[in-house]
């Protein structure tokens, strides 16, 4: 008897074939023949987890690459202003494997602007990552003197430093240097530091470095 194939894992495959594909030629290059001849599997096989549609594929592809983004775990620091500086370098993409997903996740978002259906996916999770950096942010800068529309705006500024680290690596075919990102997130932490000094009476002794 053959041994039995576990469905969760195949599709994995297959949607890590078209992560590949998006990284080398593009989103628009993927077919089911090209992820066939990369994977190895006839395109039947392929068309039995996602039946006809290339677009169920594309779909699934999506979901995975946010999913995993979602289930990476951070090895933050304790003190406030240390831990958004990892959270925000934990989101760079450091590694071959980060690059590749990287890349594929902003053709994803290029082709979002006029697709609505990945648009909802994507805004969704962009919104799940503001929120995060919003209630980092508002826990790094607790006893100084800040407002709610200035946290919002600060949120803004983090998160357009993690899109920038995004964008500049779905440019290359390298992974970002740690060391680069980690500089630059501490230099816009500092930032914040000056610009928000502590509220009269409080005591706040958090180091971003």
């Amino acid at each position: 008897m053959p041994p039995r194939i576990d469905p969760d894992a195949r599709r994995q495959q297959i949607s890590d074939a078209v992560i590949d594909e998006i990284d080398t030629n593009g989103i628009r290059s993927v077919t089911f023949a090209q992820i066939a001849a990369r994977t190895g599997l006839a395109i039947g096989s392929i068309r039995h987890y996602f039946g006809n549609s290339l677009r169920e594929v594309m779909r699934f592809t999506l979901d995975t690459l946010i999913q995993r983004a979602q289930d990476r775990d951070p090895k933050l620091a304790d003190a406030p202003l240390q831990r958004i500086t990892d959270a925000i370098v934990f989101t760079a993409p450091t590694t071959e494997q980060e690059r590749k997903e990287n890349a594929a996740l902003v053709e994803y978002r290029v082709m979002a602007r006029t697709d609505p259906e990945f648009a909802a996916g994507i805004a969704a999770a962009t919104t799940a990552a503001s929120e995060a950096v919003h209630t980092l942010l508002r826990e790094a800068l607790a006893g100084r003197a800040v407002d709610e529309a200035a946290l919002r705006r600060e949120t803004r500024l983090l998160l357009a430093l993690v899109e920038g680290f995004s964008f500049s690596s779905a440019l290359t075919s390298v992974p970002l240097q740690e060391t680069d990102v980690r500089e630059v997130v501490s230099t816009a932490v500092r930032r914040l530091l000056d610009a928000y000094p502590p509220s009269a009476g409080s005591r706040n002794t958090d180091d971003a470095d």
